[in-house]
């Protein structure tokens, strides 16, 4: 009797292999091959959505973190150089520290100081030229009456402002409050500071969170992608500099001034060095900021000349520091570029903005670098294993 419930069991399980046989005959390869992508890009897509969620909740977290390991990258190298030269390691990270606070604190003050002298004066000369400009579409061929200017010129605003809500949305959703604001100030503060201190320390750390076997290839992709952050981090601040120091020289050549001879060169260059940490949005409102300040005080003629300026610069920057510098560092295509900056300002505003491109170069890199294997037989990898060598000779022999 078992013998024959065994054989029973076993034509069912025949039959039911048959019908799965001809199941699967009546479903085209295309389509059963297609299915298999389709539940695993869902599958991807899940994860992605469900990190992205997260993210988003835990933004007055997760946005401090990167500014903190933006700033690691530029301020880990330098601290390592002062221990090299015998620096005690807490002075070396204390110099660090203070120093880059006093730079951007200067920064800030500059900025702030210019604007606010020069405020009074804009506003003035901003009103001289939309008046200016009333009178000679009043007399133009174009038989404009005020009304129609006035509701032409509430339309400009208006769409003005809707075009940069979706990035002020991202910057007010992070500082809405003063709280917000010193929380994420001393997140930074601290965060940079135990990475300048004991940032091996907290990597082991995380290595030891996954299993053994993949201890390696994480150690190598996550080396890999720091050396992608930190000379991402030092090519854009060399560009930015190139940017505002081209920009500033040709303010002050043209004579941007207000009031009693005070330059507004210095807020326009430090405005254009930190529009160049934003891809593509940043060096656009930076060059349309320095270009309508020259309208405001010096007229049309000075105003197109700055055009160019600007023009001239950021073709600069395109053709030859993107490309040469940064192209080389990043690795990735312009058009990429151009849809995560986009799809990061769509998400998360100007944050997303700023940090769309480090983060995608940075997974890039370890992803890269893991999927290619070169952690069997280089666990640890140097700049030259992650950044090609140009010219015949690598960035180290430099």
């Amino acid at each position: 009797m078992a013998f024959g419930f065994r054989s029973e069991r076993a034509r069912d399980e025949e039959a039911r292999r048959a019908v799965d046989a001809r199941v699967a005959d009546a479903v085209p390869p295309g389509m059963r091959i297609a299915g298999a992508w389709a539940w695993r890009l869902l599958a991807v897509a899940g994860v992605i959505a469900l990190l992205i969620f997260l993210i988003v909740q835990l933004r007055y977290i997760v946005v401090p973190l990167l500014v903190a390991l933006l700033l690691s990258a530029l301020l880990v190298p330098f601290s390592n150089w002062l221990q090299r030269h015998r620096w005690p390691k807490w002075a070396a990270v204390a110099v660090s520290e203070l120093g880059i606070l006093g730079i951007i604190g200067g920064l800030i003050w500059l900025t702030v100081a210019t604007v606010m002298g020069g405020y009074p004066a804009l506003v003035e000369q901003s009103l001289l030229r939309w008046e200016d400009l009333k009178q000679w579409l009043l007399a133009s061929p174009l038989h404009l009456s005020e009304a129609d200017i006035q509701h032409w010129a509430d339309q400009v605003i208006e769409g003005i402002r809707a075009d940069t809500s979706s990035l002020w949305t991202g910057a007010l959703s992070v500082g809405s409050g003063l709280g917000h604001f010193l929380a994420g100030f001393l997140l930074v503060l601290f965060a940079t500071l135990f990475i300048l201190i004991d940032g091996r320390g907290i990597w082991n750390w995380v290595v030891r969170l996954f299993p053994r076997r993949a201890r390696a290839a994480i150690v190598g992709g996550g080396e890999a992608g720091w050396i992608t952050l930190s000379s991402f981090v030092r090519v854009q601040v060399l560009v930015a500099l190139i940017d505002a120091v081209g920009i500033g020289l040709g303010a002050f050549i043209l004579g941007l001034f207000y009031g009693d001879g005070f330059p507004l060169v210095v807020p326009i260059a430090i405005l254009v060095f930190l529009g160049s940490f934003i891809p593509v949005v940043g060096a656009v409102l930076s060059g349309a900021l320095a270009v309508f300040i020259a309208l405001v005080f010096l007229g049309p003629w000075q105003a197109f000349v700055m055009l160019l300026i600007v023009i001239g610069v950021q073709q600069l920057e395109g053709h030859v520091l993107q490309p040469f510098l940064v192209g080389n560092v990043v690795k990735v295509h312009p058009l990429a570029v151009v849809i995560v900056v986009a799809a990061g300002g769509f998400l998360a505003g100007i944050p997303g903005a700023l940090f769309a491109v480090p983060v995608t170069a940075t997974l890039n890199a370890i992803i890269g670098y893991i999927a290619r294997g070169e952690w069997r037989t280089h666990p640890h990898p140097r700049v030259a294993d992650v950044i090609p060598p140009t010219r015949g000779r690598t960035l180290r022999d430099r």
